[in-house]
């Protein structure tokens, strides 16, 4: 089904792109008759078209004037499981091509194209498709039909750039060796389906990508490349008429050149070889495990049960396996189940992290659960959880036209269209815990069971003790017992609120949704250096009951209810969000209410609050840019809350107290603060609850001062972790903070010109290099500081020389005046990334809120792109020479 987009197993490997085998159509296409389109005029606004053009491409579009936009995408019926042994990881790596130069774009034009008119573009590939998509402004629609023309049949496959991207790729292949997560899904994918072309990853293996030509490369797209084979939607504020005139001009002189061969199901097998489990040491301070079982592909009707299933024992916390073994038993930092159906075959997948002296209690109490587990015990309650789970899920897709237009190209592309969600929705509303019951045992067997586990070295875990443990507990069965309110739109609106509070209104009756942000002014500001991570703590610990409710009854009223409740803490603020349907505003705001006015900090839920946050430092730090991000902030600052570790350290997190977190946040809570409503919503009970909240919890207290810290001293910072591939880099200046607006649109203007992928660096460091696969820079700021980072993650061998290109890069900035063309650029690229990343409705909310919060003017994001417009070349050179000389920089790396 569409909804798993193949995401949760990093399928989508997002880089650069292809040619086709239609190029000399052209000539004949000129001598052909005009198509004789159909009229979609009279159709009804916002109706979704299906046309298929003579040659077999079908064209999707869908009118949708919600926000200035137009998302476009290419579906191409091939995908690494298209690939043969000798030749994986080719569609990925033609995918990469695309950006390497066309017959009428240069090398990095294609993307300089999109992003200089305030859009942004990528290609993705999966095992069973590749996608080539852009967002544009709507009224640049034509400029993205015509870029993703360009990058699927145009791209140039230049030798020597291919050579150099084999290089790109195999930094990105070392990089993904780094991730626990992948590593897991490689083995077991590998195990799985073995013998099969899903059995290797979509990036390939060294020796594969190292061995295609540019011969190959053609030879792939002559066989796979079909207009047949194709989708093409555009979805946002266009006119279908023209779009699909376009469309046919662009498209319609393309021709197949052989039939169509259907893909090979891949057969679950009726009794298997497991259990075999796979162990890989290495310098991890966590267990990541993970267990799959082959299912049926995604076509299969079983699909929707098992998704069901699968959130039931472990979609989200109030899920069987999580309340087992990480809430009650406490044996695990995580643990979740999803099901992973794909074209050819699907996985039903249970992961779990976890400390190596817990393994063989936490392997045997799952075999113990799993060999007893029955559907036919799920309450009415569960069930129904699950359901309107899934299908809020399915509805909130539509959110974003770039999240639109990906649910209806799948659904065109692998299913029954638009039928499908009407399908999908009566599937899921008649699952019964008796058709459950039976997928369970018909798929999740032991012989089934498939295990791959990253220890740490010298651990005492066995792949045998392992395996014994299933045997033992979890025996197989023979064959035969295997089988057996809303309101109308409105002006935004602010209000004044007592102790000094501000109520943000910003309607919007696009989705039955209601977002809400609440900021107040503190979080680490807070705290003292012995108390680092505190915030961070009660943040976790706030919304983890109440003085009436259990942690477990919120959760399960939350799921009920298909909302969400979260509480974060930043350097200067600490927040909470909810997001919910409009319909359970009556239930939600009172759950709400109690949360903020009598959370209850239960000893029990504190601890493993605690054990939690000690689990996501230890994590951080097996990866190697969350290492170097944990540690950045100290390393630049020794002063303020800047200087802290967020999370703290372990000891310091464990040696936390009940009464310290109370102490907190009861003196957190009195700070004034912002609440940012976002949707649909009944204004006269939001602002009920706003002044209430207010009137309860703020006090009188000395006004929030946001600090300018110190800088520290050491220059240099060398973090190391072993067994790791690849080196990570941070090149970062202090820059002034947000309070200087010319300054910030200044810097804002230059991070828009050094990142991104038609970015100064990336076609320096990556594209005439091939130094790494991401190079971008990073622009933070808080009210009184902040600092910009130029980033790489690349070969050992290649640190100085990654150095050297920032250093050269920063000089030519500094002597030469840039154009104007990367100028106009930069301005597109911040007000199309406005756009693009405020489209969510908690997004919008939150923005309000931390703004206002901050004592900036809710619009100052508006204000900050029109002075962008302004900013001349003369003053990026001088902005490079005051803050980015090579004396002011601060290196942090993190290396094997």
């Amino acid at each position: 089904m569409f909804r798993t987009l193949l995401l949760l197993v990093g399928a989508l490997v997002l880089a650069t792109g292809c040619q086709a085998t239609h190029m000399k159509q052209t000539d004949t296409a000129k001598k052909q008759p005009d198509a004789v389109l159909p009229s979609l005029a009279g159709a009804a606004g916002g109706e979704t078209h299906v046309i298929t053009l003579k040659n077999g491409l079908r064209i999707l579009i869908k009118e949708d004037d919600r926000f200035p936009l137009a998302s476009v995408k290419l579906w191409v019926h091939a995908g690494s499981g298209y690939e043969t042994p000798d030749i994986a990881g080719i569609s990925h790596l033609l995918e990469h091509m695309v950006f390497k130069g066309t017959e009428k774009r240069a090398m990095g034009k294609v993307a300089m194209d999109i992003e200089s008119v305030g859009g942004n573009l990528n290609a993705g590939t999966s095992f069973d498709y590749t996608v080539y998509y852009v967002d544009v402004p709507a009224d640049q629609w034509r400029l993205g039909l015509d870029t993703i023309t360009d990058m699927a049949f145009h791209s140039l496959i230049d030798p020597n750039e291919l050579e150099s991207e084999k290089k790109v790729v195999i930094e990105e292949l070392e990089r993904g060796e780094d991730s626990p997560n992948r590593r897991l899904f490689k083995t077991l994918q590998s195990m799985i389906w073995k013998g099969t072309s899903y059995e290797w990853p979509v990036i390939g293996y060294h020796e594969t990508v190292l061995g295609i030509t540019r011969a190959t490369i053609k030879q792939y797209i002559a066989e796979n490349y079909q207009p047949q084979s194709m989708l093409l939607t555009v979805v946002g504020k266009i006119d279908p008429d023209e779009v699909l005139a376009e469309a046919e001009r662009l498209f319609g002189h393309l021709r197949n050149t052989q039939p169509l061969t259907p893909p090979e199901i891949i057969e679950v097998p009726q009794i298997g070889q497991g259990p075999r489990v796979v162990k890989m040491e290495g310098k991890w301070n966590k267990v990541y495990l993970a267990a799959a079982f082959p299912i049926p592909h995604s076509g299969s009707v079983e699909n929707t049960g098992l998704e069901v299933l699968s959130h039931i024992m472990g979609g989200d916390d109030t899920s069987r396996l999580y309340r087992t073994f990480k809430y009650d038993r406490q044996l695990v930092d995580d643990i979740s189940a999803t099901t992973i159906p794909l074209e050819r075959g699907g996985i039903f997948y249970i992961s779990a992290t976890l400390d190596a002296d817990k393994v063989d209690e936490f392997w045997t109490g799952l075999n113990t659960e799993l060999s007893a587990f029955t559907p036919l015990d799920f309450t009415d309650q569960e069930l129904d959880r699950a359901k309107l789970n899934l299908e809020s899920s399915l509805f909130l897709s539509k959110e974003t036209l770039s999240g639109l237009a990906s649910k209806l190209g799948y659904m065109e592309f692998f299913e029954d269209g638009e039928q499908a969600e009407k399908n999908y929705l009566h599937d899921l509303r008649q699952v019964t815990r008796k058709e459950m019951d039976e997928l369970y045992h018909k798929y999740v067997r032991p012989d089934q069971l498939a295990v791959a586990v990253l220890v740490p070295e010298g651990n005492g875990v066995h792949e045998d003790k392992l395996t014994a443990i299933t045997n033992e507990v979890w025996p197989v069965k023979d064959a035969a017992q295997a089988e057996a309110v809303v309101t109308q739109d409105a002006a935004p609106e602010e209000m004044a609120l007592p102790g000094g509070s501000k109520l943000v209104l910003l309607p919007d009756s696009t989705l039955p949704y209601t977002a809400m942000s609440l900021y107040w002014v503190g979080g680490d500001g807070e705290l003292t250096p012995d108390q680092q991570g505190l915030a961070a703590l009660t943040a976790t610990a706030l919304t983890r009951g109440t003085m009436r409710m259990s942690a477990t009854e919120v959760q399960d009223f939350l799921s009920d209810h298909a909302a969400a409740l979260s509480s974060t803490s930043g350097r200067n603020v600490f927040a909470l969000e909810t997001k919910f349907p409009t319909r359970f505003t009556d239930d939600l705001l009172p759950l709400i209410t109690e949360t903020l006015t009598s959370p209850a900090f239960d000893k029990t839920e504190v601890a493993r609050a605690k054990q939690d946050q000690i689990a996501s430092i230890k994590r951080s730090e097996d990866q190697p840019l969350g290492l170097a991000f944990r540690h950045l902030f100290p390393f630049l600052y020794k002063t303020g809350p800047y200087a802290l570790l967020r999370q703290g350290t372990p000891e310091g997190v464990e040696g936390f107290t009940n009464a310290d977190i109370i102490r907190f946040w009861n003196r957190q809570s009195m700070q004034p603060f912002t609440l940012a409503v976002c949707g649909q919503f009944d204004r006269a009970a939001i602002t009920k609850f706003a002044k209430d909240i207010a009137r309860t919890l703020t006090a009188p207290v000395s006004e929030y001062e946001f600090t300018t810290p110190e800088w520290g001293q050491e220059r240099e910072m060398n973090l190391k972790l072993a067994d790791r591939k690849q080196s990570h880099i941070l090149m970062t200046f202090p820059v002034t903070g947000k309070t200087d607006l010319d300054a910030s649109a200044e810097l804002s203007m230059l991070n828009a010109i050094l990142s991104g992928q038609s970015g100064l660096l990336f076609r320096d460091l990556r594209d005439k290099q091939g130094l790494a696969y991401t190079v971008t820079s990073m622009l933070w700021q808080s009210t009184n500081t902040g600092f910009i980072t130029l980033y790489i993650g690349t070969s050992p061998d290649t640190v100085d020389k990654s150095l050297d290109g920032f250093r050269k890069v920063l000089g030519e900035l500094a002597a030469t005046p840039l154009p104007d063309e990367e100028l106009a650029r930069a301005r597109n690229i911040l007000s199309g990334e406005y756009y693009q990343n405020h489209q969510s409705l908690i997004s919008r909310s939150r923005q309000a809120a931390s703004l206002v919060t901050r004592g900036f003017d809710r619009d100052y994001d508006d204000k900050l792109i029109e002075r962008a417009k302004s900013v001349t070349p003369e003053e990026l050179q001088n902005l490079v020479r005051q803050f980015m000389t090579p004396d002011k920089a601060y290196i942090m790396t993190v290396t094997p």
